[in-house]
């Protein structure tokens, strides 16, 4: 053999594959560092979490307008509530007083000699001036004579038959109830027809 014949026997399988002969196979061994596809996209994910994202800056203020607004509706319910009941409570301690303004009239008007007197009329006056303050901020007298008995209004203390009366009708009013909008603040004490 010659020189040359010596180094083509020698060369690798990949060049007698090249020459034409029989292929022989390689096997490849994949790098031992490099990243499956799944870890890259789990690494990429990671590395966008760590970045912090810009908050929402309109969403949060409108968000924060929203409670706002919230905390302005509550707070004026909250004061008209506590209003009302101020009044309620006010209401309550001041209707005996206008009861017995009302029976100190009745009595001073059922003497004679008192009828047509100017103390009368000074006790009539600041009686209408208290009435009017309580209409004013919205308490009603309620002086249901002729009206259906309402057990939710008015307060029967008696029952008596009445000719020409239908059952169940007031026909007497012993005390004038109050109203405050549609809240009975006292109820009516009432004569029903039976």
């Amino acid at each position: 053999m010659t020189p040359e014949q010596d180094t083509k026997q020698a060369q690798s399988p990949a060049a007698d594959q090249a020459a034409g002969d029989q292929p022989v196979s390689e096997e490849r061994e994949p790098a031992p560092h490099a990243p499956a596809p799944d870890e890259a996209a789990v690494a990429e994910g990671a590395a966008q979490d760590a970045v912090p994202e810009e908050p929402d800056y309109k969403d949060k203020w409108l968000r924060a307008v929203a409670e706002l607004d919230n905390v302005r509706k509550r707070a004026r319910r909250d004061v008209g509530a506590a209003e009302s009941r101020g009044i309620f409570k006010l209401a309550r301690e001041l209707l005996p007083a206008l009861d017995n303004f009302e029976r100190a009239l009745a009595a001073a008007e059922a003497q004679p000699e008192n009828r047509d007197h100017h103390l009368t009329d000074g006790i009539r006056l600041v009686q209408s001036e208290l009435l009017g303050a309580l209409s004013r901020v919205g308490i009603e007298p309620d002086s249901p004579k002729g009206e259906r008995f309402d057990p939710h209004r008015h307060e029967a203390v008696a029952q008596q038959p009445v000719d020409g009366a239908e059952p169940g009708t007031i026909v007497e009013v012993y005390s004038a109830g109050y109203t405050y909008g549609d809240d009975v603040l006292r109820p009516a004490k009432v004569v029903v027809a039976g």
